[in-house]
């Protein structure tokens, strides 16, 4: 980067991380403000809400396993496999495509039908919500930089590794909760 070119760039990656706050704030808001129905809008072919909200959520979970391994190899950081295929990046891009797939009527369900959990009483819940909408808020800011050119080298990987650890934490929280508490759960 020449000179004056680190300052932009460092801008840059901050009105990311700004673009991403404000997603995630808003969804807290629309989540806070808004009264859950307590139905579902839909199950597809799954015999419950909760159903599809934990099979769902475990496909984008694996998807966002098989985003960071592939991005470890890309970026030379782990050997597995040996030489990389030159289909890994696109199934890269695909992986991440439908972890966020997954995910929507997971957040859809969430927000519109149970809510947001509002009181730290409900400590699992609680910070259920809380990661939800910062996932959605790190997935932006992630988008933003992907998109960006002369970026510092540790944007991506900062925005990439966020939006994992949210995706992990909303999966303990969630799916992980229900396979322990309530049983592995039927289509």
């Amino acid at each position: 980067m020449g000179v004056g070119t680190a300052p932009r760039a460092t801008r840059r990656v901050v009105a990311a991380f700004l673009i991403g706050a404000a997603v995630a704030v808003g969804l807290g808001v629309y989540g806070r403000t808004h009264d859950p129905t307590g139905r579902a809008i839909f199950t597809l072919f799954f015999s419950g809400m909760i159903n599809l909200k934990v099979w769902f959520a475990t496909a984008a979970f694996t998807c966002g396993l098989f985003q960071l391994l592939s991005a470890l190899r890309m970026y030379d950081k782990i050997h597995v496999p040996r030489t990389m295929p030159q289909w890994l990046g696109d199934a890269h891009r695909l992986s991440g495509t439908l972890a966020f797939l997954f995910s929507l009527p997971v957040a859809y369900h969430c927000l519109w039908a149970l809510g947001f959990e509002r009181h730290p009483d409900h400590l699992r819940r609680f910070v259920h919500s809380v990661t939800g909408c910062f996932f959605y808020g790190a997935f932006t800011a992630k988008i933003v930089i992907v998109r960006s050119r002369r970026l510092p080298g540790w944007a991506l990987p900062l925005a990439g590794g966020a939006l994992f650890s949210a995706l992990v934490v909303l999966w303990l929280t969630s799916a992980l909760w229900f396979f322990r508490n309530t049983g592995f759960p039927q289509f």
